[in-house]
């Protein structure tokens, strides 16, 4: 069995693998092309940035409202396509280049957090029914995984010039 602090390191080297893989992916794309709509969906690679970002430091939250016993006031949250579509639409006036620190920062935050985070709370049942340790893989790594999935597919698909 693992030991408890080793959960949560776990979890910052899944996000830091998965994180990495799109960012690998994110350099096969000119970067005049970075804040093009139409890249994944009606999103550029900028608004996917601002959408990862916006969810790892949503995890943070998640953590934070954890610490404090405060779970179930998750449950009155915004609908999730809501969410998605104001950062799309906040990153399309925004640099680029600032929506890449914006991104970095909130990574490196729940990092902090997660490096700091008692590992008896991931076992904490959120109002949706995962654990606290469910709900950060699936805004964190999970996310950054399955969006890597899908830009790979869609530059596979991509037209050759």
């Amino acid at each position: 069995m693992t030991t408890e602090p080793m959960r949560t390191e776990r979890l910052v080297e899944e996000l830091t693998r998965e994180r990495d893989a799109l960012l690998a992916l994110f350099a096969a794309i000119a970067p005049e092309s970075m804040t093009t709509p139409g890249l994944v969906g009606e999103w550029s690679a900028r608004d996917l940035i601002a959408h990862l970002g916006y969810w790892a430091g949503h995890a943070g939250e998640i953590i934070h409202a954890v610490e404090q016993g405060r779970a179930e006031e998750l449950a009155d949250a915004t609908p999730t396509d809501e969410v998605n579509e104001t950062v799309a639409r906040v990153a399309r006036s925004t640099e680029l280049a600032t929506v890449r620190r914006r991104e970095e920062a909130s990574v490196e935050a729940l990092v902090e957090r997660l490096r700091s985070l008692d590992p008896a709370l991931l076992d904490v049942t959120l109002p949706d029914g995962a654990t606290l340790e469910q709900g950060i893989r699936e805004d964190a790594s999970a996310h950054y995984r399955g969006h890597a999935e899908e830009l790979g597919r869609m530059l596979k698909e991509a037209p050759r010039g």
